[in-house]
């Protein structure tokens, strides 16, 4: 009886995982996971960690509608963001076909706890529309009130009482040299209302390469920023350039 009951068991199960598989595969929402280590954080060409490592991570929801939500997290330098550590991103947005391209809809929050620029907060809003075709993806983003506490208040290199309005524009590319080897490039252009002196271009070049699920990847990344408006000096003296050209290395893997 007891082998009898044992082999029912086994042939349901045998029946229902395929089952199970193909409600899994036909299910409308995909949770993804992601983390990457860095050997400079730079955030639109500017380094965000004082040129040193990051530790990065994130998660992602999205709906077979073209709904969907993340966060992302990475360590911060407390030179760039006073009393900060740590930088928390919380997005959401909407993803859909028009044609033969793809649009990106959505509204980006980038929180960092603790941190003020005299008496602003650091913390911003953006709003994005972005294009997608094969290979080719350009963003544009707006903040919705000031450019991370930016204005004549907290900031000498401006003269407006906010910053809210300022854009980015980033234009990527992601080409596949062959299989495993893609071919990484970008350029981006950050405006900032009322604060000319601070505005910058940036670019980016590099490759990343798939080492079984996990992502490496090497890129020179630049700007024309003016050197002496971003420009930190550390607690042990040392002067650095943090819109400087520099290689970026990269261990990424998501799940």
């Amino acid at each position: 009886m007891m082998r009898n009951t044992v082999l029912a068991i086994a042939v349901a199960a045998a029946v229902a995982v395929p089952s199970l598989a193909r409600a899994q595969a036909t299910s409308p929402h995909s949770v993804a996971g992601n983390m990457s280590i860095v050997s400079d954080y730079r955030f639109r060409g500017i380094s965000q960690t004082f040129g040193q490592p990051g530790i990065q991570g994130g998660i992602d929801y999205s709906h077979a509608s073209g709904f969907y939500l993340g966060n992302w997290n990475s360590n911060v330098s407390s030179l760039s963001f006073p009393d900060g550590s740590i930088e928390m991103d919380f997005y959401g947005g909407y993803k859909f076909g028009a044609g033969p391209v793809t649009m990106d809809v959505g509204l980006l929050q980038y929180y960092y706890p603790n941190v003020k620029f005299g008496s602003e907060k650091a913390d911003t809003l953006e709003a994005y529309v972005g294009v997608s075709w094969k290979f080719l993806t350009a963003k544009y983003s707006i903040t919705t009130g000031d450019y991370f506490g930016a204005n004549a208040t907290s900031n000498g290199n401006c003269t407006g009482t906010d910053s809210k309005g300022s854009g980015y524009l980033d234009v990527s590319a992601s080409y596949e040299l062959m299989p495993k080897l893609t071919l990484v490039g970008h350029v981006g252009n950050q405006s900032i209302k009322d604060c000319k002196p601070l505005e910058y271009t940036d670019w980016k070049l590099g490759v990343t390469y798939d080492m079984n699920g996990w992502a490496l990847g090497a890129a020179y990344i630049d700007t024309d920023a003016t050197e002496a408006l971003y420009t930190l000096t550390g607690v042990n003296g040392k002067v650095k350039e943090i819109g400087k050209g520099t290689v970026v290395f990269s261990v990424s893997k998501s799940f």
